[in-house]
């Protein structure tokens, strides 16, 4: 009875030896478990995703307030984030009044932040001309 109580015991364990790379052979960038995911840092927000954000932008620009951020939300790809203004309004070279902020950028495990400007129209509507990724 002992002998099947310890056999039961260590049927559950296994252990397996390759030894094409050794006992301490290193796993390479396309091994992966299903506990592991890669890296999204590489993926970048579609077109999608940047109209609601540059939207979102305008939005808190033409708002005028010092402390203020804008939600955006795509419901399609699922990604969401925020826009704030960074600086106060300054001129453009062309007289226009123009204003820098930051957006994040958060879909699934990907994070990142966006940088952009926006330039208020003749028509009072603020246009963002500029929304790439922040380089530090």
């Amino acid at each position: 009875m002992t002998m099947i109580l310890i056999g039961l015991g260590a049927g559950g364990c296994s252990f397996s030896r390759n030894d094409s790379g050794g006992p301490f052979a290193k796993a390479d960038e396309s091994d992966l478990t299903g506990s592991i995911t890669r890296s999204a840092k590489d993926a970048a927000p579609t077109e999608t995703d940047l109209a609601f954000a540059r939207n979102a932008a305008s939005d808190v620009l033409s708002k005028g307030d010092k402390d203020s951020s804008q939600h955006w939300e795509n419901p399609e790809t699922g990604a969401r984030g925020s826009v704030t203004p960074i600086a106060q309004s300054y001129a453009a070279e062309d007289g226009r009044k123009c204003r820098d902020f930051l957006a994040s950028y958060v879909n699934g495990n990907t994070e990142s932040w966006l940088q952009g400007a926006g330039c208020q129209s003749s028509h009072g509507r603020w246009e963002i001309h500029t929304l790439k990724p922040w380089r530090s």
